[in-house]
């Protein structure tokens, strides 16, 4: 099996758990995911099966959504729901219009501290192990880059939220932080990722809908093809000439005629550069290989997929 499953997290799972779960189902070993999800997190898990888990890089940069719903009144040590209170509840009774202006330096490109509980090494040590023995450390900011965050209904200690980031960003950091500014403290309850890239909920299965498409053995329904992936890169067919060059890793000269754009839509990557990238496909529309141009026009290809047997 070589393509994509988009799984719909379960509270309580660790992305690991999923993985290990799916690779028993499709009995396969080449499982990996495309960005964490806390154990608290529902939502899109997105998973590379078989051959295209080497199509993992380009996912790197790519675009994330979530939802979720925020308690004002005090923070935690862990930034969520999960951990200790860090003073007392002071119940506030908030507002929409009180909230808002709070938001305004919260998006755009920030230098942004992790949470103390996160998987961030300090040197070589996970900042989640010194927590956990009551370590003093400091962790650094990093550049993340947030494109949304909006308020939706506000009601008492409580505040749902939509938020649009790139890869890397910390939710629980971004709803700490608006706390913070808003002056009684707050963590987060709850929060789903609704999209990851092009992977949405409206594309996700949950695990015991997975387990019942291996009993009925259609998984191969259900698997999102590798012709499918990356539809925002631009793509081009070859014969079976320049196909074999490609494959024995040699260098390929295209036509502007040859190479469509990609499907245009709302963005799904981040805005840093990055190199021009194509899909190259045969004759009989099987993906061949992510090539990279070196020169107008003349492409070198980044990762070759094998040939069906």
């Amino acid at each position: 099996m070589n393509g994509a499953l988009v799984i719909n997290k379960d509270r309580g799972l660790t992305s690991h758990d999923v993985v290990l779960r799916v690779r028993r189902l499709v009995r396969e070993r080449s499982v990996g995911h495309l960005g964490t999800l806390d154990p608290i997190a529902t939502g899109v898990l997105p998973l590379l099966v078989g051959a295209a888990t080497r199509l993992q890089q380009f996912y790197s940069a790519r675009r994330k959504r979530y939802e979720g719903r925020i308690r004002f009144g005090f923070a935690t040590d862990t930034y969520d729901a999960e951990g200790h209170a860090l003073g007392e509840d002071t119940r506030p009774s908030l507002t929409r219009a009180a909230l808002e202006p709070h938001l305004a330096g919260l998006t755009g490109k920030l230098e942004q501290v992790p949470p103390p509980y996160s998987a961030k090494k300090v040197e070589g040590v996970a900042a989640y192990e010194r927590a956990r023995r009551r370590e003093k450390f400091t962790l650094k900011p990093v550049p993340v880059e947030v494109y949304r965050f909006e308020l939706g209904r506000v009601e008492g200690a409580y505040a749902d939220f939509l938020i649009e980031c790139a890869a890397g960003t910390y939710i629980r950091s971004l709803v700490h932080d608006l706390g913070q500014r808003a002056g009684p403290g707050a963590h987060l309850v709850e929060i789903c990722r609704t999209a990851s890239g092009e992977f949405t909920l409206e594309d996700a299965l949950t695990l015991e809908q997975l387990e019942s498409a291996a009993r009925e053995e259609r998984l191969p329904q259900v698997l999102i093809p590798m012709a499918e992936l990356l539809p925002d890169l631009p793509q081009a067919e070859v014969n079976p000439g320049l196909e074999r060059r490609l494959r024995h890793g040699g260098k390929i000269e295209l036509t502007e005629s040859q190479i469509r754009p990609g499907a245009i839509g709302a963005p799904i990557d981040s805005d840093a550069w990055k190199p021009f990238r194509l899909r190259v496909f045969n004759q009989q529309r099987q993906l061949v290989a992510i090539a990279q141009a070196i020169v107008p026009r003349v492409f070198q290809p980044v990762v070759v997929l094998p040939a069906p047997a």
